[in-house]
């Protein structure tokens, strides 16, 4: 009996020691996800700039009715049709087609939020009905397989390369979002069909294996926090830890980021907008699962690419080869790669982390990602687009209106939109400030909303008023970003630097007073019992300054770029006499902006004197002649014509571009 008693207890202690970790384990988790930071949705933030609101409206008015025209023209939609029973034809175009369309209704999913369109909504549930139609009776939908005929035997006999997995995440978030924006469930139901269907195939105990290209795990915690079912958001995490792990399938390698484990992964290698989708995969994961694993590796990962592997434009991906990412500082310019799709996914992912970690460093890669690498991808119109952006040009280069294989422009249709959701955040009695845009936003915090408005021409000036008005009085934090530009540091990184420093100061008032910085991981702190009217006003300087990089960026040696402000700049060859590859720009050349309000849809242009340089016929010496020089910011270049582009000049005649 006295066993009993002793195993009793024992069983006892064991029972309260398991429930203890539990219950711990589960407070463990919650306060991960407590010290992250609350993204205001873009529905609560209207942009209304002259700098961002057209560019906004234009892919509304433009680009989302271009992108389903071309849908139509290249047999994206009719492969559906087709694959339902609807129309009878043979498959066209690639066979990851359907991915475009699903990004296409994703952005105008959010263009029907802000703006409600009747006859864009209607247009869109005639293409949900199609794709609803060529889904399968178990849940399965991917047109390539579907058509002419069902081949079920081909179903996932090559998950590396036939994508389905990808374009099944696009459609999550693509369905996620359309029924955010309608309430209507058909397109969502027909998601969750697919996401049971997929769970029912791939698992620890099923079929190990991982897509080629990530995409499904951002797509499945979309449809796990929409709908509340855990599966999704386990077999999001499956699908990345199974990545390097040869138990289970074949690894496919670097290039597909399936080397070794995520965890232990320290380096961005391969494909880049594969390997930004797998990061903020991983960021999307560890919030909610409070996985610090993830986050250290994603931390190794995020220094190796500030530090050795990021573009000044925010751009990443150096080489063509692959689409990949290059050696440590090989950075080159005429053949920099840096596609539009791996600028989004860069600040996809550094949004993320800095919804994990609170730091203001993140959003300065962020922006000079949508200011600069990302911006250029798309043209003034709206309708024309870079698939690679290089950071110079020998004149060969022009925006196309469309690709063969079209993941960037669909994938801008869908990321412009949401940009008012990157702007401010909130946390407890905390509210940030990440960007600068003249607006409003209404932020809903524990106990209380905050409507903020903006009023500045930034990125031309910066000059920042920022009126607060609380529903209730109320002491809480105000956190305003100063951008590492403004602290004379481009990135958080020593990749770049700033030729001199600037002693132009930051400051800061609040109801016309001075106040003092205070400084908190990149923000400014302000505390104080805020009131409806009370106002901060920043200021900004932006002078112009030359940029260098790291000694080991071969291809920058003796050279220097122009940034003013957040954004970097180019020399064109309208403005430099018909070339750019011969100039040379003294670093004592003065310099000044002047803005010009119809150019290019309004830019501030960088004046002054450079020299050309030409080679005597007999190559025995140089000769160098003063002119004019004038360079344009980075992301409206190509709008003129084809001829030279050069983000970074010689400065002197022996670093001359060849």
């Amino acid at each position: 009996m006295e066993k009993i008693q002793v195993l009793k207890s024992y069983t006892f202690s064991i029972m309260v020691i398991v429930l203890f970790t539990l219950l711990t384990g589960c407070q463990m988790e919650e306060s991960h996800k407590m010290t992250r930071l609350g993204q205001v949705p873009f529905t609560d933030v209207a942009f209304a700039d002259e700098f961002w609101a057209p560019r906004i409206e234009t892919n509304r008015k433009v680009t989302v009715p271009y992108a389903f025209k071309k849908c139509e023209e290249t047999g994206r939609i009719s492969n559906f049709a087709k694959a339902g029973g609807l129309m009878e034809g043979k498959f066209e175009g690639i066979y990851f087609n359907d991915s475009d369309l699903y990004k296409v209704i994703e952005g105008a999913a959010y263009s029907l939020k802000n703006h409600p369109d009747p006859e864009l909504e209607k247009y869109v549930d005639g293409v949900i009905d199609k794709i609803a139609a060529a889904q399968w009776e178990d849940g399965y939908l991917y047109t390539f397989y579907s058509v002419p005929r069902r081949q079920p035997e081909k179903r996932w006999t090559n998950v590396r390369g036939k994508h389905e997995l990808y374009c099944a995440g696009h459609f999550f978030e693509g369905a996620v979002a359309y029924y955010q924006a309608t309430g209507k469930r058909k397109v969502l139901d027909v998601a969750i069909r697919l996401a049971d269907y997929i769970d029912s195939v791939f698992g620890p105990d099923k079929k190990r294996d991982v897509p080629g290209h990530e995409e499904i795990e951002i797509g499945l915690v979309k449809l796990y926090r929409v709908t509340g079912n855990e599966k999704y958001l386990k077999l999001a995490k499956f699908f990345l830890d199974e990545r390097g792990r040869a138990e289970g399938h074949k690894l496919y390698g670097p290039y597909s980021q399936d080397h070794k484990p995520v965890v232990e992964q320290d380096k961005a290698v391969g494909h880049a907008v594969r390997a930004g989708y797998l990061y903020s995969g991983m960021a999307d994961v560890a919030a909610l699962t409070g996985d610090a694993n993830y986050v250290k590796a994603l931390d190794r990962i995020w220094q190796d690419v500030v530090s050795k592997k990021l573009y000044l434009t925010g751009g990443v991906g150096a080489r063509r080869g692959g689409e990949s990412f290059g050696n440590d500082y090989e950075l080159p310019n005429k053949t920099a790669y840096c596609e539009t799709c791996a600028a989004i996914a860069n600040a996809m992912w550094n949004h993320r982390l800095f919804l994990l970690h609170g730091e203001a460093k993140y959003i300065d890669v962020l922006e000079r990602v949508i200011y600069n690498g990302f911006l250029s991808g798309i043209s003034l119109s709206g309708d024309k687009f870079f698939y690679p952006n290089p950071l110079a040009s020998d004149g060969k280069h022009q925006r196309s209106p469309w690709f063969g294989c079209a993941c960037c422009p669909t994938n801008i249709v869908r990321f412009m939109p949401s940009l008012p959701g990157y702007a401010y955040a909130h946390r407890g009695d905390i509210v940030y400030v990440n960007l600068f845009v003249g607006g409003s936003a209404t932020i809903k915090m524990d106990d209380n909303t905050v409507r903020l408005r903006q009023e500045t021409r930034y990125p031309w000036d910066g000059d920042v008023k920022i009126t607060v008005e609380p529903k209730r009085s109320k002491e809480f934090a105000i956190y305003v970003r100063i951008p590492g530009w403004a602290q004379n540091q481009p990135v958080p990184s020593d990749l770049y630097r700033y030729l001199n420093k600037s002693r132009k100061k930051v400051t800061l008032k609040v109801n016309g007073k001075p106040f003092a910085l205070d400084m908190d991981k990149g923000f400014t702190r302000i505390r104080r019992k805020w009131k409806k009217g009370d106002v901060v006003k920043l200021t900004l300087p932006m002078p112009i300054r030359r940029v260098l990089s790291h000694e080991n960026v071969k291809d920058n040696a003796g050279k220097a770029a122009l940034q003013r402000g957040p954004i970097v700049y180019c020399a064109e060859w309208p403005d430099n006499g018909g070339r750019v590859s011969n100039l040379v720009l003294p670093d004592d050349a003065a310099l000044r902006p002047e803005y010009h309000k119809d150019m290019l849809s309004g830019v501030a242009v960088i004046r002054g004197k450079a020299s050309s340089s030409y080679s005597s016929k007999d190559g025995k010496y140089t000769v160098t002649k003063e002119q004019d020089f004038a360079a344009i910011p980075y992301y409206a270049w190509a709008h003129r014509g084809k001829g030279e582009m050069a983000v970074w000049l010689a400065r002197s005649a022996e670093g001359e571009s060849k």
